[in-house]
């Protein structure tokens, strides 16, 4: 019964049909000052990644890879090939090589587009987290009602289960020396941040920690490449799953422990920071908002 009532709260989630609304790009400063949006538009963009090489932000719109100059420009689209469908989560691989995307199935292709490579074989899977040595790619997926961490090598192949909680966990990002892996789940009754080995929580989970334990519901937790901190999404307590069209707040912690700070606040959710947008050398990160119409 808990495994379906998560499918039912995740399939409500993604079918939400998301308020009229004007995205607005922005990038910030590490600790939440000088934001600065590089592009506005009355379409529907999502979950920025920043290049390794500094220079461009990748996102999503309307089921289409685009590429937009950091310092501000008109997005191009990048060939994806016979994809569409393309959501949200999706990623570049720390040489800057290659993109993973999610539309279904995950997919990898080169940076500079072309035919997608299928990566996966069991459906949906959610792309979220390259290893730091390209080898490897973390991604969240429903598997038998239940939705867990998975792993699978850049070349395909069997995928290994990371996970095995009835909790519904989503979001996993690597930590910059590949030791870790960071995520969100709600096995302890509210959205948490989370982390496990990257080789896998071990029996029963026992080797999961938990990170975060407040009043907020916490999301998409992503490291700093430098190792220093964590910048994550929280809503309201009692929000289901992360939809768009909300009050949220931006909050960062040190990645060893400490005092978590609300670096920004504003009105977003699905697409702000699906996935990891820090700038190479984490002086920065991007992220969207959104303005109701």
């Amino acid at each position: 019964m808990r495994a379906i009532l998560f499918t039912l709260l995740a399939s409500a989630a993604l079918a939400q049909p998301r308020l009229p609304a004007d995205s607005h790009i922005t990038i910030v400063d590490r600790d939440g000052s000088h934001a600065r949006v590089v592009y506005s538009s009355p379409r529907i963009f999502e979950a920025p990644n920043w290049s390794p090489d500094g220079k461009y932000l990748l996102l999503n719109s309307e089921g289409k890879l685009w590429r937009i100059p950091v310092e501000g420009g008109e997005p191009t689209e990048v060939p994806t090939g016979e994809i569409r469908g393309i959501n949200n989560d999706h990623g570049i691989s720390r040489d800057g090589r290659w993109i993973a995307i999610s539309a279904r199935q995950i997919y990898v292709l080169p940076a500079a587009g072309g035919a997608p490579r299928q990566i996966t074989e069991k459906t949906p899977s959610y792309f979220h987290g390259w290893s730091p040595d390209g080898r490897t790619l973390a991604y969240c997926a429903q598997r038998d009602g239940n939705f867990d961490l998975y792993a699978i090598s850049f070349e395909g192949g069997p995928e290994k289960r990371l996970t095995t909680s009835p909790a519904y966990d989503d979001g996993p990002d690597y930590s910059p020396d590949g030791q870790w892996i960071y995520f969100n789940s709600d096995r302890s009754g509210s959205w948490d941040i989370w982390r496990i080995p990257a080789e896998g929580a071990g029996p029963e989970d026992a080797r999961a920690e938990r990170i975060t334990r407040d009043e907020y519901e916490d999301w998409f937790p992503h490291p700093s490449p430098d190792g220093k901190w964590i910048v994550f999404l929280s809503f309201e307590k009692g929000t289901r799953g992360h939809p768009p069209d909300k009050s949220v707040l931006l909050r960062r912690m040190p990645a060893r422990g400490g005092k978590i700070e609300v670096i920004g606040r504003f009105y977003g959710g699905q697409g702000t920071i699906n996935v990891n947008s820090w700038s190479p050398d984490s002086r920065h990160f991007a992220y969207v908002s959104y303005t109701r119409r």
